[in-house]
C-alpha cells in the first residue's frame, strides 16, 4: 500500500466509524490527510504509511494542520510505531497517536464486526 492509497484507507475506515469523511489535496494539505466530522466535532488525521518509525516531523504537521484547520483534534495514524521523541510532543500537544497495534485493532473493530 502506498501514502496515497494509506490515506484513502483511513477515510473510508473513518467513514464506517460513522464520520463523513475528506481527503485534502494531495500536496499543500497543511499537515492533515484527512479531515473527519461527526456530532460537530472535527477531527484531523495525519496518515503515514512508513517501513519505520514516525518520527517528531509527523507530530509537528498534526499540531500545524490542528491549529490551520481549527480542528478539535488531531491524529497520527501510522502503520509502523512511533519514536519516543514523537511520543512526548504528541502528548505534550495533545496530539492523539494510533500506532500499528491500535490501527490493527480498530480495523478489526470495524471491519470483522
Amino acid at each position: 500500500m502506498n501514502g496515497l492509497e494509506f490515506e484513502k484507507f483511513i477515510a473510508e475506515l473513518f467513514s464506517k466509524m460513522g464520520y463523513e469523511s475528506e481527503i485534502t489535496k494531495a500536496s499543500g494539505d497543511q499537515g492533515m490527510d484527512v479531515i473527519a466530522s461527526k456530532n460537530g466535532n472535527k477531527i484531523g488525521i495525519q496518515a503515514k504509511c512508513y517501513s519505520s518509525s514516525v518520527g517528531n516531523k509527523a507530530v509537528q504537521e498534526a499540531v500545524a494542520g490542528k491549529n490551520h484547520y481549527r480542528l478539535d483534534k488531531a491524529i497520527v495514524v501510522t502503520n509502523n510505531f512511533f519514536t519516543d521523541a514523537a511520543q512526548q510532543l504528541a502528548q505534550s500537544n495533545s496530539i492523539i497517536l494510533w500506532d500499528r497495534n491500535i490501527l490493527k485493532e480498530k480495523i478489526s473493530q470495524i471491519f470483522n464486526s
